[in-house]
């Protein structure tokens, strides 16, 4: 496995650079980046097609920078320097654990003040350039596809804490053993409440904004599909803990062009550091697990990659509002129902039956995609009161 970026270039390249960056982070801020490329070619094929538009927000221009602004730049400056800053001139510390670095009060404060107070003045100067005698009020028109650097960060941030507190709930007696290393862990993330959080988030975001819920769910269902497929891809080379039960089934023969560790894998050096010391090992991630698991995580990545592209090569030929995300929700719930069967999770007894967390969720979410696409094409096209507009129309008309 490859914990971090270094691993994996030097597995590939043969070739060692010093980057404390986690394989598993990269992912998924590879998923963000690709997710904010559909979603923007999203935003402007809707606007193309007349079923969202722009609009126009009043901004005031000329005013000097408020002390909110200037204490907002101050801290922002102050976090840069006193990490970032901090993390290259204690090189060796950070790269030794950067999870441990990032998320500790370790840094350097000489550098965060500096920085901190350098960006606070930048941006009162900046403003008093630009300052009139009397400030006023100017309108600009807004694209929604304008919109994704706040969409971007506040999904991702919103849908963070999701994630993490589903997991906590899922996990209960790790939070009252530890509630504050449980809550600051950087591993525990749940997808479904990551999911459900950002979904919302989306949703006010594109509602705020003047556009229909319908429009706004079709445009993101296909780039989280793709951000769900990319982000395992993180999962399986990192050894994140995602992966399945043991597999002690032997390979069928007519499997035998598959690669062994697709079908059965130990992940040697996880992040988890779960299984057993593998000799001769130096560094912080030295252990194997003793049994070859499914790679569910790559199971996963491929399916979804898969559907990806499916919804991706029709989008263009839909056009009832809505129907791609019952879609998504159908396919979703499918691919993570039965995936659950063989990964290694938590199961509750529900109504007699052994589910997991995922799979309770995923059940919701397919039902309310199978009963979505029911409305769409069932129930809205024959309903009394469309039908008795119908039946009036075509009277007027004779």
């Amino acid at each position: 496995m490859f914990p971090t970026l270094s691993d994996l270039i030097a597995y590939l390249f043969r070739i060692h650079i010093s980057l404390p960056i986690q394989t598993f982070g990269f992912f998924v801020a590879l998923s963000f980046f690709f997710t904010y490329l559909a979603f923007s070619s999203e935003f402007k094929r809707k606007e193309a097609q007349g079923l969202i538009h722009s609009f126009i927000r009043k901004e005031i221009t000329g005013s000097p920078a408020s002390p909110l602004e200037l204490t907002i730049n101050f801290l922002l400056g102050f976090v840069f320097g006193f990490k970032i800053i901090g993390a290259l001139i204690n090189y060796h510390l950070f790269s030794s654990d950067p999870q441990h670095y990032i998320l500790s009060s370790a840094g350097n404060i000489y550098s965060g003040l500096i920085f901190g107070i350098g960006w606070a003045c930048w941006a009162y100067y900046d403003r008093k350039r630009t300052q009139l005698a009397q400030p006023k009020i100017v309108e600009i028109t807004v694209h929604p596809y304008q919109l994704m650097g706040r969409i971007t960060f506040w999904v991702g941030t919103i849908g963070f804490i999701g994630a993490k507190l589903f997991d906590t709930i899922e996990h209960l007696n790790y939070f009252f053993a530890d509630p504050i290393n449980d809550l600051l862990s950087p591993i525990g993330f749940t997808y479904y409440g990551g999911f459900l959080f950002g979904m919302l988030t989306l949703f006010y975001i594109g509602i705020k904004n003047g556009m229909k819920l319908p429009q706004i769910a079709d445009i993101g269902a296909p780039g989280m599909m793709l951000a769900y497929a990319i982000g395992r891809i993180g999962c399986q080379l990192s050894g994140d803990g995602d992966w399945g039960i043991v597999n002690s089934h032997i390979k069928p023969d007519w499997l035998h062009w598959l690669p062994n560790w697709m079908w059965s894998f130990n992940f040697p050096h996880n992040i988890l550091n779960e299984g057993t010391y593998i000799r001769g090992c130096t560094g912080n991630y030295c252990s194997v697990l003793t049994k070859g698991v499914y790679p569910t995580s790559f199971y996963e990545s491929v399916i979804c990659m898969l559907m990806f592209i499916g919804m991706w090569s029709i989008r263009k030929y839909v056009t009832t509002p809505a129907f791609m995300t019952y879609l998504y929700f159908i396919l979703m719930g499918i691919e993570r129902f039965f995936i659950e069967y063989i990964r290694v999770t938590i199961k509750y007894n529900v109504l007699g039956m052994t589910l997991t967390q995922a799979q309770i969720i995923s059940a919701g979410v397919f039902l309310v995609g199978v009963g979505g696409m029911m409305y769409l094409y069932i129930i809205k096209p024959y309903r009394p009161g469309k039908y008795a507009r119908n039946i009036s129309h075509e009277v007027i008309n004779q």
